[in-house]
């Protein structure tokens, strides 16, 4: 039985609210490379090319690395307001570009270890339908792209006064200020697209030069190319999945901001994302003369990216105070 009204000092833990225009544009792109997919495959069957068909199996993984980011969103919405999530749902979606980012790393590793057999072991390339197959990848990848494209990779408009606070710090914090599951999902769809150009070149070369030992070559490249993306997407999502955010600007912040009298000093600061430009803190504070907590909580107040604070106040004995 509830003896007190503690609506006053309750928090809202839905701390985003989501990217509806990337999740739409993601399931798009999913349905469009499902349907080249099938197509592929049902062509590759009933012309007896293998080229086609392995092509339309490879997309099969995309589709589902696509449909795995679409998930994401849908699941993070879902339980957006269950209370068993006790600071919100975003990391669903984190937790969506970083499995992302390990699918990424897995192509790029077979792309390497096949590519390496090949070169070993030269097989006969038709290339006149494998050259077919490679254009219309690029195709079906350029069109994917742009649908994903179309709101910035998943910047978050609605808290650019952050980007303010942010030029003079590293570059993976800045990104992390991203919609991370969108931007898995366009990697996904640009190291597609980057195959498929690496494809066309090789091919085209192989077929009038007569270089067929490019073809392996170029995927060697591809896979490198790959990796790197992937690993740089890991690091940004395993960052936040970790919590390591004290070297963000925002923990500067704070202990300028609390630390502003020359009396208060904070004793223990955590500070871990909760959005994409959201971020929670706990701080405990030791001072002669202490405020209180609503106090120290009015020298955060122009701290705007500051989503839930919690703040312990203890007060300093002047004989064991310097």
């Amino acid at each position: 039985m509830a003896l007190h009204d503690l609506s006053a000092w309750r928090h809202d833990h839905a701390f985003d609210t989501g990217n509806r225009s990337g999740e739409s544009r993601t399931w798009i792109v999913v349905a469009i490379t499902a349907v080249t997919m099938v197509a592929e495959i049902v062509g590759g069957w009933l012309t007896g090319s293998m080229a086609l068909l392995a092509d339309g199996w490879h997309m099969g993984t995309h589709v589902a690395a696509l449909a795995l980011a679409g998930v994401a969103y849908a699941l993070a919405r879902r339980w957006s307001r269950d209370s068993r999530f006790a600071f919100g749902t975003w990391k669903i979606e984190v937790l969506g570009a970083f499995s992302s980012a390990l699918v990424l790393a897995i192509v790029a590793l077979a792309m390497a270890v096949e590519s390496t057999i090949r070169l070993a072991r030269p097989h006969e390339i038709s290339f006149g339908p494998a050259l077919v197959v490679a254009v219309v990848g690029l195709l079906v990848n350029v069109a994917s792209a742009f649908v994903l494209a179309g709101h910035d990779h998943g910047h978050d408009h609605d808290h650019d006064h952050e980007h303010d606070h942010d030029h003079e710090h590293d570059h993976d914090h800045e990104h992390g200020h991203h919609d991370l599951n969108l931007r898995g999902a366009y990697l996904h769809v640009l190291a597609d697209a980057f195959t498929s150009v690496l494809a066309i070149v090789a091919l085209a070369l192989g077929m009038w030069a007569g270089w067929a030992w490019l073809d392996p070559v170029m995927g060697i490249v591809g896979a490198a190319v790959i990796a790197w993306w992937s690993r740089g997407l890991l690091v940004q999502s395993a960052r936040i999945l970790l919590d390591r955010e004290m070297d963000s600007p925002v923990a500067a912040q704070v202990r300028s901001a609390i630390q502003s009298d020359g009396d208060a000093e904070i004793a223990d600061l955590h500070v871990w994302r909760v959005g994409r430009a959201r971020y929670a803190c706990i701080l405990a504070i030791v001072a002669r003369e202490p405020l209180t907590p609503d106090g120290y909580r009015e020298r955060l107040a122009g701290i705007e990216t500051l989503a839930h604070v919690s703040i312990e106040v203890n007060r300093c004995p002047h004989v064991r105070c310097p």
